[in-house]
């Protein structure tokens, strides 16, 4: 069970990546209660060693969090040095600079690391091996995190969805409104996962001086297809029509991992209260759009 001698002190906090879609989160939550330091891509772009220093040194935080990745599963297949560059050595360079500063950081990784042949959910310990680009780019951001920083917290999250960004929620309701028959994948599973409740939960950990690897994601599991269902569903769209497909029906650049379900195991065994479930978040989030 985790101490629960949480950190009620404001912190200064470095926050990298704060304006992509777990960014915005991670300013709501963490803004009211710490001192922010919010730099620009152009001022501290994670591919340069020199800013990742400049940026520690000026500001000498209590810990980083680093929401900066290239997201793109298609995009990063078919650009490996890109995606490379910033998900693992860009991740590497952050992660020298903190040892330097004697800094801990937190990252964000994917359920992509892991191949989808597991038949139950995937544990912390479960030994990587991702299909594509993206996946082992963030691998070897993983693995590089934990070369030059033992101070760290990693966690993996899947099928994120928020309100500052693309994702499958927004595309679905998108073309659902101009679309009478929608084609969707039914044979990948996994866990949709709300950036609020991600960015609650990273305050929770960090608060809880935690360490190490941690699955985090909205409880219970899903597929593509009865995702694509439910939301239609709840945002009272009429008309529509969803036909169930397979992965190769529908192929994309690159390979999607069949189980992407993330099991919380360090959450539970810690004592951590779960994320809510992911109809709850996803409800959630259509009454806030």
């Amino acid at each position: 069970m985790v101490s629960w001698m949480l950190i009620s002190f404001p912190m200064k906090i470095l926050m990298v990546g704060w304006q992509g879609m777990l960014g915005a989160d991670l300013l709501k939550v963490f803004g009211p209660k710490h001192q922010l330091f919010t730099p620009s891509l152009e001022e501290l772009d994670i591919t340069k060693p020199d800013q990742c220093r400049v940026w520690l040194d000026r500001c000498r935080p209590d810990a980083v969090i680093c929401a900066a990745a290239l997201t793109d599963v298609d995009y990063c297949e078919s650009h490996a040095e890109e995606a490379f560059l910033v998900n693992g050595e860009g991740m590497g360079y952050l992660a020298k600079a903190c040892a330097e500063a004697d800094c801990p950081a937190v990252h964000y990784s994917t359920d992509y690391i892991f191949d989808g042949r597991k038949k139950e959910a995937y544990l912390e310990e479960d030994a990587p091996n991702p299909l594509s680009v993206y996946g082992k780019s963030k691998l070897r951001g993983e693995e590089l995190l934990r070369e030059y920083l033992p101070e760290h917290l990693i966690l993996r999250i899947s099928w994120l969805f928020g309100h500052n960004g693309k994702n499958f929620i927004r595309t679905i309701l998108n073309l659902a409104r101009t679309n009478a028959q929608l084609r969707v994948v039914d044979d990948q599973r996994g866990g949709p996962t709300y950036t609020r409740d991600v960015a609650c939960c990273t305050a929770r950990l960090l608060a809880a001086g935690c360490r190490g690897t941690y699955h985090v994601t909205n409880s219970g599991t899903c597929t593509w297809y009865e995702l694509a269902c439910k939301t239609i569903e709840w945002a009272g769209i009429q008309d529509v029509h969803v036909t169930p497909v397979t992965t190769s029906e529908y192929p994309r650049s690159a390979p999607r991992p069949a189980n992407s379900v993330l099991a919380n195991a360090r959450l539970a065994r810690e004592g951590f209260p779960m994320l809510q479930s992911w109809p709850l978040a996803v409800q959630e989030y259509l009454r806030e759009m």
